[in-house]
């Protein structure tokens, strides 16, 4: 340090404590405090120093005068408080609402102040001591003061402007109570006491309860259940009151909910059933009540299961002799529901499962609607008036129904013999509409099921090929043979007739002569009984008339034999055709006798023939037509055969000649029986040991896209397999089956 440089020196000096402050001293300033709190409350604050008013209360904690303060605060609080609370017991009934808000805007401004003053207070000696602070202690003290006040005068009014409002009989001042309710919920909370329950919320409930108890009785007895469903729209929206407090507003528009919808929800059903009879125009209606019963959940299901009652009630109420009829009116009442669930019930989930459970449990009662279905599709095949661009919706609307049906495997053996008839008659429009339906029958079922009805077609390609080898081979006589798979076509092996001897030498021996030669070592069986021919006739006369008559090969067998007898009888006919069964042949021979097409005459009269009868060609036969189809009379079935296969002989599609037991043919059950045996061994191959309950759930589940098998005739198949050594049972446990390699 320079010697220039003047020197500093630092002094050490105890710590000066602060004198502590008298009792006299706290008092006086308390006394201020006092006085500035009395100016907040007459609305004359702004002649004061908050600052100097915060350092005063400041020094009194510091120097432990704590206790002073806040019962002097709270002594002043007090005071004030019941001044207000006179006040209001001395106000009206009519301005008592308006008084109480405003009495309670000027309390929480005044503690807001003082709460200012005194932070220092609250932060330090009221959590210290686990006091309420400030602001929270003038509430406790505003609510004590009006408590009597609130509890009756201030309850009734509230809940009288409340009943005044719900029956529009006056205008109320929703802001007043909004602030009134608000203020009691406040009170409460402060330490957690139910003074909004006691004071307002829990009569008001229980008044809304029997309010609206009263009005849903009334109003069922003179509304529509459409009027009424309006009405009670109105009520919830109404109910969704903006000057309630938060809590309970949820609770009242759950009340009635509650009193208007889920009490009467049986009645509401009951007129959503009579809207569904009209959907188309009362969609909105329909709507309407879907979102009402939305609200409750533990109705909605009361809705859906009124879906599906009615849908199936109305679907077992379809009445139709024909067929395609049926169809048509099953296709327009899937229309209306399925646009009454995306709509009206917004395509939920659960509401499209009972509108299919619906129509399913309707549609598989029996097999009708599964025969209707073939019956349509092939009326659809046949028509011309089927275009190009409407063809893909109109297949779609095929499956729609399709869909619908359980047992596939029923609709498939339908289906095939009508296949075949259109496709052996050639009466199909086009063979590409045809195998646009197999495409979708193949979509939704898999390849398996499409696999034969795709041989058919396989068939009848590899037929024209052959045939028009033929035909350039020889041109004479014109003679079109299909040649069909046996697999593949419902034709039984029917008892092969007598050809006229003319037919077997210049038809079946040159053809089956080509064909062998084409194609050695396969067999040929001829099915006499699905063949036609065209014979023409020759009338004597002047001039000479001819008529080309379309007729079935066995009823060209019998023609024919009247070219070298003019009298045959009935034995005659059947030694020299050999058709058999006889009921086939009377059937074809009664074809001939028929009045519209009386080309033989029979000496017996009715419509039946018997074994004795003779036939004579008829000399005097005449039609105006040149070309004269003659059609075969429907044959009569026996009660063995007389199943579902009814609609085939009717519809002349011609049955399988299948027995049929418990609505399906001989042939469909014996399929089912192996396709069960199949999964059972496939399934039991791949686990190797399965329980008796497991395995049958597992074959219904892998057969149900075909069918539904019932479970007694899974255990029969089991039982075969048994006796058949591909499985057996545990030794521990008989319910166990294992799989032998």
């Amino acid at each position: 340090m320079s010697s220039g440089e003047k020197q500093r020196r630092y002094v050490l000096k105890p710590f000066k404590q602060h004198a502590p402050m008298g009792e006299a001293e706290a008092v006086r300033i308390w006394g201020s405090l006092k006085e500035a709190i009395g100016e907040i409350y007459n609305k004359n604050a702004s002649v004061l120093s908050f600052e100097e008013l915060y350092r005063n209360a400041y020094n009194l904690v510091l120097h432990k005068h704590g206790d002073l303060l806040y019962e002097g605060v709270r002594g002043t609080i007090r005071e004030r408080v019941e001044r207000v609370a006179e006040r209001l017991r001395a106000t009206g009934d009519e301005q008592l609402i308006g008084e109480v808000c405003a009495v309670w805007e000027e309390h929480k401004t005044t503690m807001e102040m003082v709460k200012d003053i005194l932070m220092y207070m609250d932060r330090t000696y009221a959590s210290q001591q686990r006091k309420l602070p400030v602001y929270e202690l003038g509430l406790v003290e505003f609510r004590e003061a009006i408590r009597e006040t609130s509890r009756s005068r201030l309850q009734a009014l509230l809940l009288e402007a409340v009943r005044r409002e719900r029956s529009y009989s006056g205008l109320v001042d929703r802001s007043a109570l909004k602030t009134a309710l608000h203020m009691l919920a406040q009170l409460g909370a402060v330490d957690s006491s139910p003074v909004y329950e006691e004071h307002f919320e829990k009569q008001f409930l229980e008044e809304s309860r029997a309010f609206y108890q009263r009005e849903a009785a009334e109003s069922l007895a003179a509304l529509s259940c459409v009027e009424y469903v309006r009405r009670v729209e109105v009520r919830l929206a109404e109910e969704d009151r903006d000057y309630l407090h938060p809590s309970t507003r949820p609770k009242i528009v759950r009340l009635t909910e509650r009193e208007l919808v889920e009490t009467h929800s049986s009645a509401l059903v009951e007129g959503f059933c009579a809207c569904l009879g009209a959907a188309e125009e009362k969609m909105e209606e329909l709507r309407r009540m879907r979102n009402l019963f939305a609200r409750c959940a533990a109705t909605m299901d009361q809705l859906r299961e009124a879906l599906y009652e009615h849908v199936r009630a109305e679907g077992e109420a379809l009445a139709s002799d024909e067929p395609a009829a049926l169809v048509r009116a099953l296709l327009a009442m899937r229309d209306k529901y399925h646009a009454v669930v995306d709509d009206a019930l917004r395509a939920e989930t659960a509401a499209q499962k009972k509108l299919k459970d619906a129509f399913e449990g309707f549609i598989n009662r029996d097999t009708k609607c599964a025969h209707a279905l073939v019956v349509y599709v092939d009326e659809l095949m046949r028509s011309k008036q089927l275009s190009e661009a409407h063809v893909d919706d109109a297949l779609d609307r095929v499956i729609v129904i399709f869909r619908y049906i359980q047992d596939k495997d029923v609709f498939e053996d339908v289906y095939k013999q009508y296949l075949a008839k259109r496709l052996l008659s050639q009466r199909s429009v086009s063979h590409e509409y045809e195998r646009a339906m197999l495409a979708k029958f193949k979509s939704e079922c898999g390849y398996q099921f499409t696999t034969k009805l795709e041989g058919m077609f396989a068939d009848v390609r590899f037929s024209k090929d052959v045939m028009d080898k033929y035909h350039h081979h020889q041109t004479t006589p014109e003679l079109e043979v299909t040649m069909l798979t046996q697999g593949f076509w419902p034709i039984p092996n029917a008892h092969r007739s007598r050809l006229p001897p003319v037919v077997d030498e210049r038809c079946v021996a040159p053809f089956e002569d080509f064909y062998l030669r084409l194609h050695s070592g396969r067999k040929l069986s001829w099915q006499t009984s699905q063949g036609t021919a065209d014979v023409v006739r020759h009338q004597p006369g002047t001039p000479p008339v001819k008529h080309e008559l379309t007729v079935s090969t066995h009823q060209m067998c019998v023609l024919l034999l009247f070219n070298d007898r003019p009298v045959l009888s009935f034995a005659d006919i059947l030694a020299a055709t050999q058709i058999h069964p006889v009921a086939e042949l009377k059937r074809h021979v009664v074809s001939l006798c028929t009045p519209k097409h009386r080309i033989l005459l029979k000496k017996s009269k009715g419509k039946g023939v018997a074994d004795d009868d003779e036939f004579t060609a008829n000399p005097n036969f005449h039609s105006k037509l040149k070309r004269v189809k003659v059609p075969l009379v429907a044959a009569k079935e026996s009660n063995a055969n007389r199943a579902a296969g009814a609609a085939l002989g009717a519809n002349g599609a011609g049955a399988s000649g299948a027995t049929q037991t418990d609505g399906l043919t001989r042939a469909v059950e014996e399929d089912r029986r192996h396709l069960v045996e199949a999964n059972v061994v496939r399934i039991m191959k791949a686990r190797k040991q399965l329980q008796h309950n497991d395995l049958i759930a597992e074959v219904t589940r892998q057969l149900t896209q075909r069918f539904y098998p019932q479970p007694h005739f899974i255990k029969k198949c089991i039982e075969s397999l048994l006796d058949r050594e591909y499985i057996e049972r545990s030794d521990s446990d008989s319910r166990i089956y294992k799989y032998l390699a």
